[in-house]
């Protein structure tokens, strides 16, 4: 077994079609085949069902592919840090992050990590939360910020806190008329503008969700790929979007309503790799307990559900 064929099986296993692979490696297809068949040979089990469109993992492949993104991250953790000491540069640490926490904590710990730290290279790159895991055992990021749980062993998920839900009216709408909190019922027959609208399962899922689950059921589900694009038109009386609250500062032309609702919360998760021993977690985590007791206006109680714990205050 070599590196070659584990690149070579990552790709089938991501493009769930051997033709498509050999194009993302630039190969032939037949030699493709022929690595991926002796990596079964010497593993004495099979990898692939192959007679499935598209192709599919056995379990003993799903568990292999699980096993050859760490590899490969790992791997190229070893390069780029290598390469860094040996050129004399800054250490880096990369950060998933999904754009609604750019209006919650996120600037105020990477501003804290900069004062702390000033040797560290601070990478920030958006991606929505399911991108985040895949991105982490590959070792795209070190950490990631997202808001979709996950079940995935190799990743430590880190409830930060329950951000509550408020919803982005138009102006002009009679819902716009009154500023306590609004019922899940009032969104009934509603226009409801939705993001992100892929990859999903997402932000979006866990709205829908939360109105499914109350038997409320909108008139039109419009699809946006991004907070910003959804807001803009809420302010075009295209329909109204539930966001999270400290998402309420980003467009002033539009009207805020808390959702009146224990269940209407959106949940924000620090993601970081199992094992990993890198004192800049350590940092990140000491750093964000000191930012909430700080208790910025963002972690306020018209913000966010009281949260027992690490991180939370009980």
């Amino acid at each position: 077994m070599d590196i070659r064929q584990l690149r070579y099986f990552v790709a089938v296993a991501r493009e769930r079609n051997f033709t498509r692979a050999a194009e993302v490696l630039h190969i032939a297809q037949p030699p493709l085949s022929r690595q991926i068949q002796l990596l079964e040979e010497e593993l004495g089990v099979a990898l692939l069902i192959r007679k499935s469109r598209p192709v599919r993992l056995t379990d003993a492949g799903r568990l292999f592919y699980e096993q050859a993104l760490q590899v490969l991250g790992r791997l190229e953790q070893m390069r780029t840090a290598t390469r860094r000491v040996g050129l004399n540069q800054n250490s880096v640490l990369s950060i998933g992050f999904v754009a609604s926490t750019l209006y919650g904590g996120l600037p105020s710990l990477v501003r804290k990590l900069r004062q702390h730290a000033p040797e560290l290279d601070i990478q920030l790159l958006e991606m929505v939360s399911v991108q985040q895991i895949p991105a982490l055992k590959e070792g795209r990021i070190d950490i990631g910020f997202g808001r979709v749980r996950h079940g995935d062993p190799n990743v430590v998920g880190i409830v930060l806190r329950e951000e509550r839900l408020a919803v982005a009216i138009p102006r002009g709408f009679p819902l716009a008329s009154e500023t306590t909190p609004l019922p899940v019922s009032a969104l009934a027959a509603q226009k409801l503008i939705v993001y992100p609208k892929e990859p999903r399962p997402g932000y979006a899922d866990q709205v829908l969700s939360l109105l499914y689950s109350r038997d409320v059921r909108p008139a039109e589900v419009l699809e946006m790929r991004e907070l910003q694009t959804a807001l803009g038109l809420v302010a075009a009386e295209a329909g109204v979007c539930v966001v999270p609250s400290s998402a309420r500062q980003l467009r002033s032309d539009v009207h805020y309503r808390l959702i009146d609702d224990e269940r209407a919360t959106s949940p924000v998760i620090l993601n970081h790799r199992v094992g990993d021993s890198s004192h800049h977690i350590d940092m990140v985590k000491q750093l964000i307990q000191e930012m909430y007791a700080e208790n910025p206006p963002w972690l306020g109680g018209g913000h966010n559900l009281p949260l027992a714990g690490a991180f939370g205050r009980a």
